[in-house]
């Protein structure tokens, strides 16, 4: 019986322009660090710590690890290195509001969740704090959705598309993966999660949305399509309703 709906966030919730983002994002971040890394190293020590997330093997916190590889072999310290982050979260993030739209239908989509009385779940990457994802949300227009969990760099410790990521998730809400249905655009980083046990849902809209891959973040978290079955249903998130009230047999 199916008990919780996961939902990715990027190119799901929201349609997500990667390399507007991108383009803006790094130089405006790494500002907030000049002088605190070597000259030039702070870009690539940030892709570097970011791959990291994606072999934690749920050992340390996902922030654990970020801060710990971002600082390794430099006499930094990692607490201040953090509060840097935070400011630029809190000060710098919202201009980065004209880099997504939300996808049409989702306040719907998350009502009818909730009207099934099953638990939600945002299940976007956790690489940033609950307070960048929280933004992220509003932007998806669903600032005041009752949400059960919020995957985030600090309750987590897995990224996608670890299976590790998916039974993580279903502990935190006492569910099984057999009771749970994963909604995201992405096969290799959403449709994975086939392999717990999952039914999933593949999203089309970012298809007409952007013709651009998200090259950048298939670079860290990886593209890898072997051994992962054809999605348990796909189409519009509008469409997501009737998938789920297939698995509740109504």
């Amino acid at each position: 019986m199916l008990k919780a709906v996961l939902f990715d966030l990027d190119n799901t919730l929201i349609l997500f322009e990667e390399v507007k983002f991108v383009n803006g994002y790094y130089p405006r971040l790494a500002a907030r660090f000049e002088g605190v890394f070597p000259d030039g190293q702070f870009a690539e020590r940030l892709m570097k710590a970011t791959v990291e997330l994606r072999n934690n093997d749920g050992s340390r916190i996902n922030r654990e690890l970020f801060i710990t590889a971002l600082c390794d072999g430099l006499d930094v310290n990692r607490e201040e290195v953090w509060a840097r982050f935070e400011q630029f979260f809190s000060l710098d993030f919202d201009v980065f509001r004209d880099t997504v739209v939300a996808t049409p239908g989702a306040g719907n989509v998350f009502r009818h969740v909730k009207e099934r009385k099953l638990k939600l779940v945002v299940a976007t990457n956790p690489i940033w704090p609950l307070s960048v994802q929280q933004k992220r949300i509003a932007w998806a227009g669903l600032s005041g959705a009752k949400v059960d969990l919020i995957t985030h760099i600090d309750n987590m410790s897995y990224c996608k598309p670890q299976l590790g990521y998916f039974r993580q998730i279903c502990r935190l809400i006492d569910v099984q993966p057999e009771e749970c249905l994963m909604v995201g655009d992405d096969p290799a980083n959403d449709m994975v999660a086939a392999l717990t046990g999952m039914k999933t849902y593949q999203t089309t809209d970012s298809r007409a949305h952007s013709k651009q891959p998200l090259e950048v973040s298939q670079k860290v978290i990886g593209n890898n399509l072997e051994g992962i079955p054809p999605a348990d249903f796909s189409g519009l998130l509008i469409e997501v309703p009737p998938a789920i009230n297939s698995l509740l047999g109504l």
